[in-house]
Parts: structure tokens; C-alpha cells; sequence
């Protein structure tokens, strides 16, 4: 029963902050932690190749291995990046350059989060808090940054390696991945999801 006034949104989002209250300490890793996880094989990648991308999911604080399934990461001359479910794409020339494509590996596996944790009420939540006008194409003819998905992977991608070395790093506001403070979107998942919020956002210098 909601109080005067008082709205489902309005009540699900006062659950939520006395929740993040209760379980903020339960919840803590170090930012610097390397969290690694994840279940994956490669198709079509070298050693150079395979090297890059384990180093980009090792950077991250997020723990991939939310992700109940084993992705498969091809790599070859696909021009765009991109993910299907239980399949990152990622193009070869963008991993030839070294840590600049590493927050472009988080994002792609972060949508196998999307694909295979996140539920409609989940993903619900994390559209309006984004501020995003649609989940995931579903609404034809929306800017790429309009979709909730796609800030949400910005968002894992600069939240948990918030380096200077972060080609994601938000320089304007307009920016996907500044849908949200970093660690209020830490936050926000270590309550939607599970995933262990870090304890210190420093950016390293």
C-alpha cells in the first residue's frame, strides 16, 4: 500500500534506498580489485588478440561471471563491434590498439549481462534512472544514446575502470556513460543484480 500521493515508482525507489543502507557494506570490494569472472572461448582471435581482451575484462571491477552462460568472443574484420546473445563481435583493428579498445570489450560483454540477467522489471528500473527514452531499440528512429542498453553498457564499461586511460571517460554530460554518477550506478547494480560495489572511485592518474 503506497502513502499519500505517492506512486509505484515512487514507493519501489524508497525500497531501494533503504535497501542500498542496509546491504552498503556488504557489498564492497576495492575499485582496484580485479574482479575477472566470466565464462569465454574464442573464435578466430590470435594470441595477441586473446591477450587484449582477457587484459580489458581483467581491468575491470565488474564480476563477469554473473553471466550464467559461456560467450563466445569472435574476433576478425567486422568493421563495428557489437554483441548478439552469447556472442561478442569485436573487430581486430580496434583491438591492434592495445588498451584504447579495452572499455569497447567491456561494453560488448556487458550486454550479455542485458541479454541474460537483466529481466524486464530490471531493465524497467535501470531505463528511467538512466533517463533513457526506450530499453533497447525497440522504439524506431531514437539516437543510439537514447536506448537504455546502450547507456547501461557505457555505464559498466567507464563505473568499474574509472581510469584516465578510459576511452568511455564522460567529457560532457551529453555522454552515454555519464547517464549517472559512476558509483550511484555502482550502487544501483549491487542492488538490481548482486554486483560487489567498490568502495573508492578514484580515478587513477
Amino acid at each position: 500500500m503506497y502513502g499519500v500521493g505517492e506512486t509505484a515508482d515512487d514507493h519501489l525507489m524508497q525500497m531501494l534506498r533503504r535497501l542500498a543502507t542496509v546491504l552498503a557494506l556488504a557489498f564492497v570490494i576495492p575499485a582496484s580489485a580485479q574482479a575477472a569472472g566470466g565464462s569465454y572461448a574464442f573464435q578466430g582471435a590470435s594470441a595477441s588478440e586473446r591477450s587484449t581482451v582477457r587484459a580489458a575484462l581483467n581491468a575491470s571491477s565488474f564480476d563477469w561471471g554473473v553471466v550464467p552462460k559461456q560467450i563466445t568472443v569472435h574476433v576478425g574484420g567486422y568493421g563495428v563491434s557489437h554483441s548478439t546473445p552469447g556472442n561478442v563481435w569485436l573487430d581486430r583493428r580496434l583491438l591492434a590498439s592495445g588498451r584504447f579498445a579495452w572499455p569497447t570489450v567491456m561494453d560488448e560483454y556487458a550486454h550479455q549481462v542485458d541479454f541474460f540477467v537483466l529481466d524486464p522489471s530490471r531493465r524497467t528500473l535501470l531505463q528511467h534512472r538512466l533517463g533513457a527514452s526506450a530499453w533497447c531499440y525497440e522504439v524506431s528512429g531514437l539516437a543510439h544514446g537514447a536506448n537504455g542498453c546502450e547507456r547501461f553498457t557505457s555505464m559498466v564499461a567507464w563505473a568499474y575502470w574509472p581510469s584516465k586511460d578510459n576511452s568511455y571517460r564522460p567529457v560532457s554530460a551529453l555522454d552515454e556513460s555519464a547517464a549517472m554518477p559512476a558509483a550511484e550506478f555502482r550502487t544501483l547494480l549491487s542492488l538490481v543484480v548482486g554486483i560487489p560495489t567498490p568502495v573508492s572511485a578514484l580515478i587513477q592518474r
